[in-house]
């Protein structure tokens, strides 16, 4: 969507499975002991897969960063516990190189909208991460203070993000959307913003660390504009100890235009049965996909990548001194990206046991097409002998699909398997697939997130100016944060700054909070659709005197007391 995908979403990320590939198409039949009653129980069943979103090549020079429009929604009517985890529609951004490197090397932005197995406070409404990856998974970044694992000592990505809005708090669990979000377009997008110099030295050895800030830019129903950058040190970190890797990351290289687009699916829970006469039944967790007023689905809407010089050039004039520089996205320097009309997938039911080469695909095409819908939107039209039209689990005003629920194994004239989609009707009795249930199990208290507490730690020295606030994102959790400088806080003090680069950062801050406020059109809107909101919570308001220049920090994430 990448926490451990195994982070990914994402993809839709989800982050992360960790690289942006598309699984085996084998379909080979997988070989299932018989029982002496004929009928096996699979209670560690699954859907997992791919849902592939093809769209045309883009001109190397739209290397400046995207944005897209991902349509929001909950994938299941009850959160089904952690081994949950998936994301919405996404991408993967990569940087350009001018050679194949010769050894492994994986970097990327890949987050998105989803959930993922590590989600601590997680609810059917789905949260965004960043999913910034470092060399080869040594480290990712989610979001301020959230990163890889959960030890302080080994910081592992945790301080690889900066607050940037002074009116959106992040908590450490993801950036909530309003509770009940269903079918409304969620807008993001990342372009590199000139916050820092390039530095010829790096932690005191004599490889580069580029300028660029990837810059996360939302456009919601409750708040536009830039939230979080990606500190350039968290690129050029590896180099420190691997030279040979200067100036091949994100915080010097152009980003690839040309990204994967997939739907990426880890676990929906399923259940596989054995009938009297050998046929294998499954039957898997009510799944959900939006309804536009035609039925259909829109995934994805409004794609475009843009040259770098659509923000960045007026921004460095304007922290040279220039004139305040426009909010607006300039779209000519932009390109719309356009589907294929093709699409594929690769879901598969299978037992957590079954080796990946004897996992049996779904027929998805017995039920689900993929379509344009107008010329800059994909999504599906379904087949109304197995696609219900309802009202959604968590908002019913809003309109979804839910997918079928019953296939049986079937073998192919090729001699390979599927999953076909069957009615209810047709499921023998002595499976007892009919009377499954998929009630999630009781999850226990969720341990909280804490931020070192020492005197001499990041966290409180120099420390906050005000403070502690607290949030309820309706996750079930509280939010504890305080009011810091913007270049006191703890991600930049651990950005292989001095004290003179973030002072000079400080004024460009000030500048962006007085002048870019949350009000204002940043991204190209999107044609269709109602934008999604950001949890009300999470909208926050500077106290007096802290307007300009201070920023929310997250320090703490916890269950509320019951």
């Amino acid at each position: 969507m990448p926490t451990a995908r195994s982070i990914l979403l994402c993809l839709g990320c989800l982050i992360f499975t960790g690289a942006a590939h598309t699984g085996s198409a084998d379909e080979t039949t997988p070989q299932r002991k018989k029982t002496a009653g004929r009928r096996v129980a699979r209670e560690t069943a699954s859907m997992a897969g791919y849902l592939l979103a093809p769209n045309k090549k883009v001109a190397d020079q739209y290397d400046g960063g995207y944005s897209m429009y991902v349509n929001a929604w909950p994938l299941l009517d009850q959160y089904p516990g952690r081994r949950f985890q998936t994301g919405l529609f996404g991408t993967w951004m990569f940087p350009t190189q001018e050679s194949k490197p010769e050894e492994r090397f994986y970097t990327d932005i890949e987050g998105g909208l989803g959930w993922w197995r590590d989600t601590r406070f997680a609810t059917e409404t789905p949260k965004f991460i960043v999913g910034a990856v470092a060399l080869n998974f040594t480290e990712w970044a989610n979001g301020p203070g959230a990163g890889k694992g959960r030890d302080w000592d080994n910081p592992r990505g945790k301080y690889g993000i900066a607050q940037l809005s002074q009116n959106v708090l992040w908590p450490p669990d993801g950036l909530n959307l309003r509770q009940g979000t269903s079918n409304q377009m969620f807008g993001y997008g990342y372009l590199p913003l000139p916050l820092t110099e390039k530095k010829s030295t790096t932690k005191g050895k004599a490889v580069t660390t580029g300028e660029q800030s990837w810059t996360l830019f939302l456009n919601t129903k409750n708040f536009k504009g830039p939230v979080a950058f990606v500190t350039p040190y968290f690129w050029s970190k590896p180099s420190v100890e691997k030279p040979q890797w200067d100036g091949m990351f994100l915080d010097s290289r152009p980003a690839n235009p040309n990204r994967h687009l997939q739907m990426e699916t880890q676990h929906i829970p399923a259940k596989i049965r054995q009938a009297e006469n050998g046929d294998h039944y499954a039957r898997v967790a009510p799944v959900y996909y939006p309804a536009d007023e035609n039925g259909d689905t829109i995934g994805v809407h409004r794609i475009m990548s843009y040259r770098r010089k659509a923000m960045w050039d007026r921004v460095e004039k304007w922290f040279s001194g220039g004139d305040p520089a426009d909010t607006n996205v300039d779209t000519k320097a932009g390109f719309l990206h356009r589907f294929t009309g093709q699409g594929s997938a690769t879901w598969r039911i299978h037992e957590s046991t079954t080796p990946k080469e004897e996992r049996v695909l779904v027929d998805w095409t017995a039920f689900a097409t993929p379509t344009l819908i107008n010329d800059d939107s994909f999504g599906y039209h379904w087949d109304r002998d197995w696609v219900q039209q309802v009202a959604g689990p968590t908002n019913p005003s809003s309109q979804l699909n839910r997918l079928p629920q019953y296939f049986k194994q079937v073998t192919k004239a090729n001699g390979r398997s599927s999953w076909t989609t069957v009615k209810e009707s047709e499921v023998p009795a002595e499976t007892q697939l009919q009377a499954a249930d998929f009630t999630p199990p009781k999850r226990p208290k969720a341990e909280a997130y804490e931020t070192p507490t020492a005197a001499d730690s990041c966290w409180k020295s120099p420390g906050p100016v005000a403070g502690p606030f607290q949030a309820f994102p309706g996750d079930g959790s509280v939010v504890t944060y305080y009011w810091y400088r913007f270049a006191d806080q703890p991600a930049l003090l651990n950005a292989d700054l001095t004290d003179t680069e973030r002072e000079a950062m400080q004024l460009k801050a000030e500048k962006l909070h007085q002048h870019w406020t949350k009000d204002k059109e940043y991204l190209p809107a999107p044609r269709i659709g109602e934008l999604a909101e950001l949890a009300p919570a999470l909208i926050v308001t500077p106290p007096k005197g802290f307007e300009v220049g201070y920023v929310p920090i997250a320090t703490r994430q916890a269950a509320i007391n019951k």
